[in-house]
């Protein structure tokens, strides 16, 4: 195994992969120079493992191994757009890697025949297997509504939600820099329109895998945001939030077909939910209508980083067996905690 950067969800991975019995850890990159030498194990606040971490990607090409969990910042938190990311996967399938990444690419035919024929043709080089996963996108947005319109004898309308509380965010590379907290108004409109684009494709492919899973033609997925403003002056994880500065965020992205919704797609972010009251408080939810109606919520993932890692950890068994090619969740076993309970 290889993990591919060590940032807020990359670091729960590599503690998955060191500590559990079958996967072994052969390599890890990162992008940090201060991190350039040093032991796996002491990122993962564990014992030394004997692998050292390089920020030398050639060297990481180079290496053998079965899977590699990619894990960075997306390609936009570098100005440069989505094809950067396209071209890192692709070169590590044709060195003969399968390739696990929580950057997108959940649903690649959503971006038009070439994204797919570049990667089923690196697939075909290498032998190898692509699967983009994590938790929204990844599970809620799409494996859940799935799931549930198995009961359905009618689909009308698919609407989820996500509202995610950043308080305890450790990285401001991703509160500050991608999502635009503590940012003035005028500040965010500008910083963060790569992210915008981002977000726009990456729950677009979600949207769209659940409606070409249901057989339904989308004309288009549209997108709406606006932010919020902080009444008065907090701290969380990753800095301090002023009065006046951006303290919120809300997206919506709706699959259209014939004119009317058939999937709305509801994200919420939120600095500190307990001083923003606007919007959803934290947790999950899932609405369809139809036949029957069917609603459900999911109240608290305490710790969304360490799920969006396991997500992708645990897929690793069955994307490594999986024929090559681009494999989405429709095309893998769920991937479960399995061998991971522990009885007292």
């Amino acid at each position: 195994m290889v993990q591919w950067a060590t940032g807020a969800i990359g670091r729960h991975a590599l503690r998955s992969v060191i500590s559990r019995p079958g996967l072994e850890l052969a390599g890890v990159l990162v992008y940090d120079p201060g991190k350039v030498g040093k032991d796996a194990g002491e990122l993962a606040g564990l014992s030394p493992t004997g692998i050292v971490c390089t920020d030398d990607a050639d060297r990481i090409m180079a290496m053998d191994a079965d899977c590699v969990l990619h894990m960075p910042l997306p390609a936009s938190y570098f100005g440069t757009n989505h094809a950067a990311d396209l071209e890192t996967i692709c070169a590590l399938l044709a060195s003969g890697k399968n390739v696990i990444t929580t950057t997108g690419f959940v649903y690649p035919k959503a971006y038009g025949p070439s994204v797919v024929d570049s990667i089923e043709a690196a697939c075909a080089k290498g032998g190898t297997t692509l699967h983009g996963t994590g938790v929204n996108p990844g599970f809620m947005s799409d494996f859940l509504p799935l799931a549930l319109t198995g009961l359905s004898s009618r689909v009308d309308h698919i609407y989820v939600r996500e509202s995610s509380d950043f308080r305890g965010h450790p990285s401001r590379q991703v509160v500050v820099d991608l999502v635009g907290f503590t940012r003035t108004a005028k500040d965010y409109a500008t910083t963060v329109r790569p992210y915008r684009a981002f977000q726009r494709m990456l729950f677009a492919e979600s949207v769209q895998l659940v409606a070409d899973a249901l057989d339904v033609r989308l004309d288009e997925v549209e997108e709406t945001d606006e932010f919020a403003l902080a009444a008065g002056e907090f701290e969380i994880a990753a800095g301090l939030v002023r009065e006046g500065t951006v303290c919120a965020s809300r997206w919506v992205f709706s699959g259209m077909a014939r004119g009317r919704p058939f999937m709305t797609v509801e994200v919420v972010y939120k600095a500190d939910s307990a001083r923003t009251e606007r919007w959803a408080e934290p947790g999950f939810a899932l609405h369809i209508e139809g036949v029957p109606h069917m609603s459900m919520a999911v109240g608290e993932v305490s710790h969304g980083l360490a799920a969006a890692a396991a997500h992708a950890v645990n897929a690793i068994p069955s994307v490594c067996a999986a024929p090559p090619g681009i494999r989405t969740l429709l095309d893998l076993p769920l991937p479960t905690g399995r061998g991971l309970v522990r009885l007292a």
